[in-house]
């Protein structure tokens, strides 16, 4: 499988967010040597009454408890949004390999938005970077959502 397909399938998790009432963001963590997909998530903090629950999250928690150990070296982890400081922190402390993410949060991201976190000098790991795959359709994703809240919002 290839780059464009584990987003693929990021964004179906995202979609099945969507779906539930959760912001349209999908993750899913790789083992490229294997190709074996170790964990796939979708956001749940609202269904899950968990702040901390964002995609990225809830997928490095899963492989961690399916490995056996919080350290993921070598998974590659597919994103639809360039994640938050949040998730970028436990990126870091997970040793993931390399992150490739679909669309740019200029307001919440934080790996080549806002806070820059692996640019930091308290970083401890700096994984690869793959930034603006499939973008533009995961972006739209969003938008959408946004936009059919901001509609249901207004003819109440």
């Amino acid at each position: 499988m290839t780059d464009e397909d584990y987003m693929r399938l990021a964004l179906e998790e995202a979609q099945a967010s969507s779906l539930r009432g959760e912001v349209p963001v999908g993750a899913v963590l790789v083992n490229p040597v294997t190709q074996d997909i170790v964990a796939r998530s979708g956001n749940a903090p609202i269904s899950g009454y968990d702040p901390t629950a964002h995609a990225e999250i809830l997928a490095l928690r899963e492989a961690a408890r399916i490995t056996g150990n919080y350290r993921l070296s070598g998974l590659t982890l597919y994103v639809t949004l360039e994640p938050c400081t949040m998730c970028a922190g436990a990126i870091s402390h997970a040793r993931i390999r390399r992150v490739v993410y679909g669309a740019t949060d200029i307001k919440g991201g934080a790996i080549d938005s806002g806070v820059k976190f692996f640019e930091q000098p308290s970083c401890h790991h700096r994984p690869d970077v793959t930034a603006g795959l499939l973008g533009e359709e995961a972006g739209a994703m969003l938008k959408s959502f946004f936009k059919s809240r901001r509609n249901k919002d207004r003819l109440k």
